[in-house]
């Protein structure tokens, strides 16, 4: 569980990268702003380079021998690497596995509402997971269970692929899905033009019901006569 903000006591995280005085070692391979090699140069002189051009030493490869520094704007370098990072991030997709688990003599009222269960998943781009379990003789006849699987998988072409063909393992036979590239996520507000065309046609039942009014009074007053 994260500790809130303000109770963590832990010291900031500290920036590891080794740029200017930080570099301590005797000498560095230097690539230029330019992104050319320049060559092997002690490191005061490497530094004395960077800040000629009113710019940083960065250490961009402390394993190699020498190690690799570059000459750069390391703000503006640090800047660009945490928008590539957030940008990762943003289309990182989070894969959920789900599980669906059937018997080898399944009922067919049961084997289609399980069937939609793999479909639903596998729409919200979630991989599913296909679990035939055994039982006593069943054990026997793996190949029922095989049947099922083979068939699941032929009847949802147009939304999985098989990631897992079917594989014993135990008293279970399994197959994993995956969800195909065709298949999206439904949008959620395709639905609210279709509601608010409804509108329109209830307003327009007023004027009938006020049509009305006048029929009614016209009446009373032949009543009255």
């Amino acid at each position: 569980m994260p500790v809130p903000r303000r109770f963590d006591r832990r010291p900031p995280e500290r920036d590891t990268t080794r740029i200017n005085e930080r570099i301590r070692v005797p000498e560095v391979r230097l690539i230029g702003d330019d992104g050319n090699q320049i060559g092997v140069l002690k490191t005061p002189e490497a530094l004395a380079y960077a800040q000629e051009r009113d710019l940083d030493l960065v250490e961009v490869a402390a394993d190699a021998r020498p190690p690799v520094c570059r000459v750069l704007d390391y703000s503006k370098y640090k800047y660009e690497q945490e928008q590539k990072q957030k940008a990762a991030r943003k289309h990182q997709q989070n894969i959920t596995v789900r599980e669906i688990k059937f018997r080898p003599k399944i009922a067919q009222h049961d084997y289609d509402t399980k069937k939609g269960h793999v479909e639903r998943f596998l729409r919200d781009q979630s991989k599913v997971k296909v679990t035939i379990m055994f039982r006593g003789r069943e054990m026997a006849h793996p190949e029922r269970g095989k049947m099922i699987l083979d068939r699941l998988a032929e009847e949802l072409t147009d939304l999985a692929i098989v990631e897992q063909r079917p594989i014993q393992d135990g008293r279970n036979m399994t197959m994993m899905l995956g969800p195909a590239k065709s298949v999206e996520k439904p949008a959620v507000e395709d639905g609210k033009p279709a509601v608010d065309d409804v509108k329109p046609a209830v307003d327009d039942v007023k004027p009938a019901v006020d049509d009305v009014k006048p029929a009614v009074e016209d009446g009373k007053r032949a009543e009255s006569a």
